[in-house]
């Protein structure tokens, strides 16, 4: 019968640990459940129900941990793998997703149309910011490509023309070329594309100073 030989704790994990049996590495583990099964060095075991035991252990706790991240924000997929790879094997962060994915915990379709969404009514940002912005969340290309085909041509117009307006009246007493060179920086860090700066800037500026 299979016996376990060792019990070590993990140095990059103090409340996790190894667990070996027959002097081969059996599988990683919360501390507490070597506690809670009261494991110890010398105990003989049925292999396969001792897996089967802690690893649904392991998906527990990786679950709860799961949905008190997802409770605080919104996460993608490859986020919340990131933010368990350091206490959970690959097989038990493949079981949490799954799960998370059946239930709708995580959707990165759905993600991506939410940032874009806020993005763009809330933020007024142009779209190669949101770009960024959902690049910066973990998201698949396939996921930040349907989300930016959502967007208005005319909406983002609308709002980098609110934009350039309220900082042309910041800068409208400086010299004209400055305040161009101003209003057109201003748009570009909020993400707006050059053909859309140019047209809202030939709007605003009745000259075309062809600085931009």
């Amino acid at each position: 019968m299979p016996v376990i030989t060792k019990i070590e704790s993990q140095k990059k994990s103090e409340d996790r640990v190894n667990i070996y049996v027959d002097e081969m590495f059996f599988m990683a583990i919360y501390k507490e459940l070597v506690f809670t099964f009261n494991l110890k060095k010398g105990d003989i075991i049925e292999e396969d129900n001792l897996r089967k035991i802690l690893k649904d252990e392991m998906f527990l706790k990786g679950k709860n941990k799961a949905l008190n991240i997802l409770s605080k924000a919104s996460q993608s997929e490859k986020k919340i793998r990131e933010k368990l790879k350091d206490d959970f094997e690959e097989d038990t962060i493949d079981d949490v997703v799954d799960f998370l994915k059946k239930y709708n915990f995580i959707n990165d379709n759905e993600l991506a149309s939410k940032i874009v969404t806020t993005n763009v009514n809330l933020n007024k940002y142009g779209k190669n910011k949101i770009k960024q912005n959902l690049y910066n969340k973990g998201l698949e290309k396939s996921s930040i490509d349907e989300a930016l085909s959502e967007i208005d041509y005319d909406l983002e117009f609308e709002n980098a023309l609110y934009l350039a307006e309220k900082r042309y009246d910041r800068v409208k007493k400086e010299d004209p070329k400055k305040a161009y060179a101003k209003v057109a920086n201003h748009l570009a860090y909020k993400g707006f594309s050059y053909d859309i700066i140019k047209s809202v800037l030939n709007k605003i500026f009745k000259n075309d100073y062809n600085d931009y």
